[in-house]
């Protein structure tokens, strides 16, 4: 499967665009009655070389109009760019004030940006949720591309320390966790925190070693989510040091899966030397699934 984690979510909307169109005009002497009439019609005006002439929409008027574009597109990216330095300074105030308008209008103080540029984000909370999301995501891609080293794990351990590495980025914000997570089960949220987290499993998988596209590689792929929203949601409530018993937790989760897959190979076997024809067919679909 070809990586598009990175580019698929973390992408800024450049809005509907435009058509210019320049009117065709014409200019004509102020003063009729100074120009001759042609002799060969009296009711034409010869054009006098000192005249302007008459044009239609020339090259210049479109010039102006992609200049006009290129201009557009400056203020744009630049205001583009002045969003995500407010969020990006709002989440140390996470931690203190929560998922919330007040986090951004002090991120954009930080960054000496006016506050009422809060009110450019149409979902205000869920922007600066979604925005972590995907830096998150990120980060982890700039970790696994900078050399984690994985080649001597066997394919379990591989999966529990790229989840580890990913959730260990949420513990500063731990506290206030539970408000994220309700931010983005809101209906108008759902949609991009379902894709977000789908990119996230997808990354993980690609990084273990799962390069697969069949049907399998959605199997899989909600067999790690369900794993990582329930050490996420143990996380919120462990107490240990440094998180110990998430991790433990994490660990068993994983290596429950697949035992799992050996529990269920055992039963293909056992159906197949009896006889049933599902044997060989579920034989081969769970070591499709869990095979990386």
């Amino acid at each position: 499967m070809i990586r598009s984690a990175a580019c698929r979510f973390i992408q800024h909307s450049t809005g509907s665009r435009r058509h210019l169109f320049v009117t065709p005009f014409l200019r004509f002497p102020t003063d009729a009655s100074s120009v001759p009439p042609s002799p060969q019609n009296p009711f034409i005006h010869e054009q006098q070389p000192n005249q302007e002439t008459p044009i239609s929409g020339g090259g210049e008027d479109h010039g102006a109009a992609r200049d006009n574009w290129g201009n557009r597109a400056k203020v744009r990216s630049s205001y583009e760019d002045e969003q995500a330095r407010v969020l990006r300074a709002a989440l140390s105030h996470v931690p203190r004030v929560g998922w919330s308008d007040s986090a951004m209008i002090y991120g954009a103080r930080d960054v000496c940006v006016s506050p009422s540029i809060v009110g450019s984000f149409p979902r205000r909370e869920a922007a600066l949720v979604e925005f972590f999301m995907d830096d998150c995501l990120q980060k982890l891609i700039d970790r696994i591309d900078s050399g984690v080293d994985l080649n001597d794990l066997i394919l379990s351990d591989r999966l529990v320390k790229l989840i580890r590495i990913r959730l260990e980025m949420q513990v500063p914000y731990i506290s206030k966790w539970p408000q994220a997570l309700s931010i983005q089960a809101q209906p108008m949220n759902l949609p991009t925190s379902l894709k977000q987290r789908a990119a996230l499993m997808d990354e993980i998988w690609h990084a273990a070693g799962d390069h697969g596209s069949d049907i399998d590689w959605y199997v899989k792929r909600t067999v790690l989510g369900g794993i990582y929203s329930t050490s996420e949601v143990y996380m919120m409530t462990d107490d240990s040091p440094e998180f110990r018993n998430t991790w433990n937790f994490l660990e068993h989760r994983v290596k429950d899966a697949f035992e799992l897959q050996k529990s269920v190979l055992e039963v293909a076997y056992l159906a197949e030397a009896i006889g049933a024809s599902v044997g060989s067919s579920m034989k081969g679909f769970v070591k499709r699934v869990f095979q990386a």
